[in-house]
């Protein structure tokens, strides 16, 4: 896990490869047709509770609370199942996982992702994208504050954030720098608020969906690269592949 790689793709998963939205849709759905138009706004107030406490979406953790307030607790035992249970592959958007394997002939693609430890591992592995990254994933807490260990993980000469949170976009940027790409995804509830575009820095590209990440060709990767490895300390190369920057070129040439 740890060998160098001169590229490193990192995608979100929520709103940029999968409609997170269109799954808590579906969640609210579920729990109005139980518990009724109170139910699910005690869900949501619980959810949001929870959020501001641990710091990430609990789904799980909130229907625990959720069973105990809502005055059923045998009817809200079946609410976990619906979570674990859910397809969450019917939620990819279109051309997600053409997108990984599409950038996997750059560099390696991982996933850098948030949220729990039960729900959100499986919403990657049973939508494809833990197989698509060949089971290269990475979930935190807070994911912006853990870069030093995705980079002892998965170091490289340079890193692309494939992501539709503009806040996470500008932490990593802060962090790497010169030696990030940032590729900001218009998918989401997050990517279309007014407020948060206004309050920080667009991203270097942006794209309207995550199937145009397949309209960018090698070379916005490879002048990516070339400028990380120009403004890396020497004694930084050393454990690059050398090959990495011609396969790019190759890739250019016969597939662009």
């Amino acid at each position: 896990m740890n060998s160098s790689s001169d590229l490193v793709f990192l995608f979100d998963v929520d709103d940029t490869l999968l409609d997170n939205d269109g799954v808590n849709a579906d969640l609210d759905a579920h729990i109005e047709r139980a518990f009724g138009e109170s139910g699910r706004k005690l869900y949501r107030d619980l959810y949001e509770q929870l959020r501001d406490e641990v710091g990430y979406a609990d789904y799980l953790g909130a229907l625990q609370r959720f069973r105990v307030r809502c005055g059923d607790e045998v009817r809200a035992q079946d609410l976990g199942e619906f979570l674990l249970d859910y397809p969450f592959a019917e939620k990819l958007y279109p051309k997600a996982l053409e997108a990984i394997a599409y950038v996997s002939r750059f560099g390696t693609a991982i996933v850098l992702s948030d949220g729990d430890a039960v729900l959100q591992p499986r919403k990657i592995s049973v939508s494809g994208i833990a197989d698509a990254v060949e089971g290269r994933v990475l979930i935190y807490v807070h994911k912006e504050t853990m870069l030093d260990d995705v980079e002892r993980r998965f170091p490289a000469r340079h890193y692309v954030i494939v992501e539709d949170k503009l806040r996470v976009i500008d932490a990593l940027k802060q962090h790497w720098r010169e030696r990030l790409t940032t590729i900001f995804v218009r998918q989401g509830h997050y990517a279309r608020d007014p407020e948060l575009l206004a309050e920080y820095s667009p991203a270097q590209i942006t794209l309207n969906d995550i199937g145009d990440l397949l309209t960018l060709d090698a070379a916005n990767f490879k002048k990516a690269l070339d400028e990380s490895v120009r403004d890396l300390p020497e004694h930084a190369e050393s454990g690059a592949r050398p090959d990495s920057a011609s396969q790019i070129k190759h890739e250019k040439q016969t597939h662009v």
